[in-house]
């Protein structure tokens, strides 16, 4: 193989035995630094460690990598475990921090680990555990880190030096291999730089207040879809991502743009036969939601979303890798490292829903997405289309989005309760002496240093005040909640206080479903049934006491508030009903309640690990796990289909 210059460095630091971050754009060959490294460790008989942010990745990692390094691959996600022992083990990163904290004994014969997406440290949910594997990688390991978007890679790299001990080095790459192009729809027309957009749609702000400009407002031509999209086709700009910010938007977008045809006749059967081979395989083809998609995949269209069925993205994802997709809508997680790379990219809006509020685009998000436009070796430059409405973002917001300086990554420490009991039972008190090596400390004020370990300070109070530790040790509460993540102080005050044990498999299904459960805005006032409502006034008061005594102790965030709007449908699926028939009392997108489900599955596999349960327990675990693990929640079953 012939690697590029950033790609030679990057093997140089390997070959030095230096732990290395590659920042490079996204098509610039990031992958060939990790399976160089993979075929290296293969070679010498060591293993490596692949963690990927999202399960979706993962998986298609596994099935690229299978189909070149063979039975060396193996899978861990949680849902799935497929060919454990191998030397080459595909991760999310969840389950490499968990086997960090629980037996690093498993790591020894590992050399490498692999962080794809390491921007994800930054990410305000999850970023943590980024955090936490680094911090607790053995020293013996090294570390290559990939992302397209990391400004303050260096600072990064000065970190994990500094708690590691090894030498880090960094290898940024700036050009892109197939440049970006960056054009507007505003008005109804198409602008092709941003000061054509500027003079044509933006008044001087004297202009702007006028009388005459609030009329004009008023007849603001709004963007049309068919004309953005006859202008692709006639000037040959499909395939195209189009990426869309809500579920509900991506599918009315794909509907509204079905009367066009982007498809010869020999690509119309191709992709029928195509599509028709694929829904055999995975066992769709009387699946509603999956013929829906037919009027539109005929057309060369489909949308891909986190609300349909993970077998029909799979399906959907094969057809757009073989080029007989031209346009396809999806959320933003089709830009997370799935190599799905496009002649264009649309954005149909520069606004985002950020955890809690809508914002603008970050530079880094924008990139993300953008990057998939211009596919190395076929294309000599991308697309990269925003429509604009000029009343709804200022100019030069669109300037700092598409033009402005990527914002740095942050940590977002904060240690979870299982990951502190875990460390407590390892150091005991001297665990305070693990904040200095964050990145939050190496990147704070000496004010939020001062802050964090506070906080830190709180938690382990309030932990030996619930009777977690005691004598300077884990109590029995301890042992179990530190066995658990996520969940861990309901779970553990349900089982301790005896609750938990009572119920039935099928109730406990109903507990941790509902437990795991985050509601979306129009889902928070849903009706719950009558043994949901039974079950509800068993564990409400419980789960009441433990978000007091954080709220008492000002710990944030909370631990999570039980919603029972899955309750009936996990019951309804536990006693055998079909996918079709719990569908329509889940009141949840399928896609939402396969992860949903999964999650269960996860915690139940963590609850039936932990020594301390009782044997009568451990049967009601497994008889759980046996009733929901079946169909379309069978991750494994899935992922076997799709090799």
């Amino acid at each position: 193989m012939i690697y590029d210059e950033f790609q030679k460095k990057a093997i140089q630091c390997a070959e030095r035995n230096s732990s290395v971050i590659v920042c490079a754009p996204t098509g610039a060959g990031k992958t060939a630094i990790a399976e160089y490294i993979i075929e290296k460790c293969i070679a010498e008989k060591k293993g490596v460690v692949y963690t990927a942010p999202i399960k979706a990745l993962s998986n298609q990692k596994f099935r690229d990598f299978t189909h070149v390094y063979g039975q060396n691959i193996g899978i861990l996600t949680g849902d799935v475990s497929l060919n454990p022992q191998a030397p080459v083990l595909i991760m999310t990163t969840e389950i490499f921090r968990n086997t960090l904290l629980e037996d690093d004994q498993r790591l020894n014969n590992i050399s490498w680990v692999i962080f794809d997406e390491v921007h994800y440290i930054d990410d305000w949910e999850r970023g943590t555990v980024w955090e936490e594997s680094i911090i607790f990688c053995p020293p013996h390991i090294r570390i290559l880190a990939l992302s397209a978007t990391i400004p303050n890679a260096i600072q990064i790299a000065s970190w994990i030096k500094n708690i590691q001990k090894h030498p880090v080095e960094t290898i940024i790459e700036k050009q892109r291999p197939v440049p970006l192009r960056h054009i507007f729809q505003a008005n109804n027309r198409i602008f092709f730089n941003i000061e054509q957009l500027k003079k044509n749609t933006y008044l001087p702000e004297k202009k702007r207040h006028s009388r005459n400009f609030q009329d004009k407002k008023n007849r603001f031509r709004a963007n049309r879809i068919d004309a953005l999209l006859s202008h692709l086709q006639q000037t040959h700009k499909l395939p195209a991502i189009y990426f869309a910010f809500s579920r509900k938007r991506c599918e009315e977008l794909a509907f509204e743009t079905k009367y066009f045809d982007f498809l010869d006749n020999e690509e119309r059967e191709k992709i029928t036969d195509l599509f028709k081979k694929l829904l055999q395989k995975f066992g769709l083809e009387h699946e509603p939601s999956a013929l829906r998609l037919w009027p539109l995949v005929s057309h060369g269209i489909a949308y891909h979303h986190a609300g349909i069925l993970p077998s029909i993205k799979e399906v959907i994802e094969q057809l757009f890798t073989s080029r007989l997709i031209k346009l396809i809508f999806t959320t933003e997680t089709f830009a997370l490292g799935i190599n799905m790379p496009a002649r264009t990219v649309i954005f149909d809006e520069l606004r985002k829903f950020y955890g809690y509020n809508y914002a603008f685009l970050r530079c880094r998000d924008y990139y993300q997405m953008a990057g998939r436009a211009g596919r190395r070796g076929i294309d000599t430059e991308g697309f990269v289309y925003s429509r604009i409405n000029p009343h709804r973002i200022p100019i030069e917001q669109i300037k700092k989005t598409i033009f402005g300086q990527p914002e740095p990554v942050n940590s977002q420490f904060n240690l979870s309760y299982a990951t502190l009991l875990h460390l407590y039972e390892k150091w005991q008190e001297q665990l305070y002496e693990i904040y200095p090596l964050t990145l939050h400390f190496y990147q704070s004020s000496k004010r939020s240093r001062k802050n964090a370990l506070a906080a830190l300070r709180t938690k382990i109070t309030f932990l030996k005040e619930m009777n977690y530790i005691a004598a300077d040790r884990l109590t029995y509460k301890g042992s179990f909640a530190s066995n658990i993540y996520g969940y861990e102080l309901p779970l553990t005050e349900l089982f301790s206080r005896g609750v938990l044990e009572q119920f039935s498999s099928i109730e406990l299904a109903i507990v941790l479903v509902c437990l795991v459960f985050e509601p979306r805005k129009s889902q928070m006032h849903a009706k719950i049934d009558a043994n949901a409502l039974k079950i509800s006034k068993i564990i409400y008061p419980i789960i009441d006491d433990v978000l007091k005594k954080e709220k008492k102790h000002r710990i944030y965030p909370l631990s999570k508030k039980p919603y029972f709007n899955l309750g009936q449908a996990i019951e309804r699926w536990a006693y055998g009903d079909d996918f079709s028939q719990i569908k329509s009392i889940a009141g949840a997108d399928e896609g939402e309640i396969v992860r949903y489900f999964r999650m269960v599955i996860q915690i139940l596999r963590q609850l039936h690990a932990i020594p301390v349960i009782s044997a009568a327990f451990k049967y009601k675990i497994h008889e759980a796990l046996s009733l929901i693990n079946r169909g379309e929640i069978d991750a494994e079953k899935q992922l076997r289909e799709g090799l």
